[in-house]
């Protein structure tokens, strides 16, 4: 089936909500008015403060901005501060919650938190040991909190809470830990639950309706789930929803990715094992699932679909349709229709991807919309216990959770790239609660030519890469685009970098005191425009470095990441905040 973008997308923001402070991304674009920052004057951007969090662990997210206060938390043990913007960020209240500190020795990918949310003048925030908690933005006064996940069954919380009008809606982490995932919303006001969707097992836990609930425009039908697992996996099977949620406020859908099946080892699921790897559309105030795609059925490579989801309109086909844009972990990008969930087009935004071809888009066909696996890089076809050489990407994927930006002024997506491979070794493990449940060892290592990452600009009515920055590290920070022509980001050696959005050209760079695993932001207030991005290297591309793995036998996995890394960057985070001279 053919596709393509025959305009640029449409400038409209389907996530937009009256009288919110701040302004949500909704539509998880990650576009803001650059003021008067532009191609010409990012040139004069100079460091106006700096913060140090006290925390030595992985900096993800971003700080949030109300008025003149900044909000950041950090890394377990998840302390919020709020920071006077125009006072060089003096502490105007500090949070410090109270938690079992056994929460953040089973989060898989380090102690990560991926930020605050905020509504109604309340800040919302998702401990590491799966407490949510609400406070006043004035004063840091805690006013509810409800435990949502439960650390001794490996289930952590590292995402940003989503407000959308009267919910407060979050995930969990937990796959690795063979952690049966699920989406809870809960009032805002009250901290009372309003609906549980689980990711596998029956229906009426998935809230799904199989003769209303869709995958590629077909009824999904009763037990869609259970039917795609032996005997009771799916009680373990994973599916964790830990990435970014968007949300569309005239269809009233969120939009969300679930995680990798559990165990690792494919051996021990046979079956699609849906829903994991997933993408999700569910109805706010019910929760009830409208259409579900798994873009990695029987995942073998740990795939999560967790990525962010990206809402603009376009004109596919010389028709005007509502799409959502993912670019997923296993190197492709996919657009779909995204109040019907009719798949329209996937591509590989990663030329080195090799474990699939293609996917599949002819209707017709009995494999629409699936992969067409290349049996030289499947563990399944290799059997258990035989290594699979080669496997690109890597575990860690062609993409991970730090967000891409949709620039409305180039009609391009701007895209944080991983230019990992890896051998693949799986092997039997019994499913034990609380304890690591993978099944699998990989060795990672870059691909021909030594340059692990990049940031790509993709062009979606060309269906290809206009220019791509290459970068010596993976680049797992999110990017920001300007509507004055400016793409920001960071990399794992401490630079927060400017590009020019339309060529490529690096603008603008500043050493932070530490790798960026971050989303930069920019804001105005009072008639000045800012920029602002934390640093801290960690995360999964930095967790090695975090954990003191670069060197000697803990190094086999990955001597040519963690090791390299360590000769550029080292722990500490803070938040660095630009202005222009």
């Amino acid at each position: 089936m053919g596709w393509g973008l025959a305009c640029a997308l449409a400038l409209s923001a389907p996530g937009a909500q009256a009288g919110a402070d701040p302004d949500p991304d909704y539509a998880s674009r990650r576009a803001a008015s650059s003021g008067g920052i532009d191609a010409a004057s990012v040139r004069e951007l100079v460091p106006l403060w700096s913060f140090s969090t006290g925390v030595l662990r992985g900096h993800e997210g971003a700080p949030l901005v109300v008025g003149g206060v900044v909000y950041l938390v950090t890394p377990f043990p998840n302390v919020v501060y709020a920071l006077d913007l125009v006072h060089d960020g003096r502490v105007l209240w500090r949070y410090e919650p109270r938690q079992d500190a056994g929460a953040a020795a089973v989060m898989c990918c380090d102690s990560v938190s991926r930020g605050l949310g905020y509504g109604e003048g309340r800040l919302f925030l998702y401990q590491a040991d799966g407490t949510l908690v609400a406070l006043d933005a004035r004063t840091g006064a805690p006013l509810w909190s409800v435990r949502n996940a439960d650390p001794a069954k490996g289930e952590t919380g590292t995402s940003a809470p989503l407000v959308v009008r009267d919910k407060v809606i979050v995930g969990m982490a937990g796959g690795e830990y063979g952690a049966r995932g699920f989406l809870s919303a809960y009032d805002a006001a009250s901290g009372a639950l309003r609906w549980r969707a689980f990711s596998t097992g029956p229906d009426a836990d998935m809230l799904i309706d199989p003769r209303r609930t869709t995958q590629l425009g077909r009824p999904v039908g009763e037990g869609s789930s259970l039917k795609s697992w032996e005997g009771d996996q799916w009680r373990v099977g994973g599916g964790a929803p830990w990435g970014r949620i968007s949300y569309d406020a005239k269809l009233n859908l969120i939009y969300y990715g679930t995680g990798n099946p559990a165990p690792w080892n494919p051996a021990q699921r046979p079956g699609d094992n849906r829903w994991t790897a997933a993408i999700f559309a569910r109805d706010v105030d019910t929760g009830v699932a409208r259409w579900v795609y798994q873009t990695s059925p029987h995942d073998q490579w740990d795939y999560d679909a967790a990525n962010e989801m990206i809402l603009a309109d376009g004109v596919v086909e010389g028709r005007a349709r509502p799409l959502l844009t993912h670019f997923d972990r296993n190197g492709f990008v996919y657009i779909l229709d995204r109040a019907t969930g009719e798949l329209l087009g996937a591509d590989k935004f990663d030329p080195g991807a090799n474990w699939a071809r293609a996917i599949d888009l002819d209707p017709s066909s009995p494999g629409y919309g699936r992969p067409d696996v290349d049996p030289r890089f499947s563990p399944q076809a290799n059997g258990e216990d035989a290594v699979t050489r080669g496997v690109c990407p890597a575990t860690m994927g062609s993409k991970n959770a730090n967000p891409a930006a949709y620039s409305p002024r180039t009609g391009w997506f701007y895209v944080p790239v991983i230019r990992l491979c890896m051998d693949f070794e799986p092997f039997h493990i019994d499913y034990a609660q609380g304890q690591p449940y993978t099944g699998a060892d990989t060795t990672v290592f870059p691909r021909e030519g030594g340059l692990m990452g990049a940031l790509i600009a993709w062009d979606p009515s060309a269906r290809r890469i206009a220019w791509e920055a290459k970068e010596p590290f993976p680049v797992v920070s999110g990017v920001l685009a300007l509507s004055g022509g400016v793409v920001f980001y960071g990399t794992l050696e401490g630079y927060l970098k400017a590009l020019d959005a339309r060529t490529g050209e690096e603008l603008y760079r500043f050493r932070t005191p530490s790798g960026v695993v971050g989303d930069p932001v920019a804001f105005s207030f009072e008639g000045r425009d800012y920029v602002a991005v934390l640093s801290g290297v960690g995360g999964w591309a930095g967790a090695g470095l975090a954990a003191g793995l670069t060197g000697g036998k803990e190094n086999e996995t990955s001597p040519q990441v963690y090791a390299a890394l360590a000769k550029y960057t080292a722990l500490g985070g803070a938040l660095t905040v630009f202005g222009l001279r």
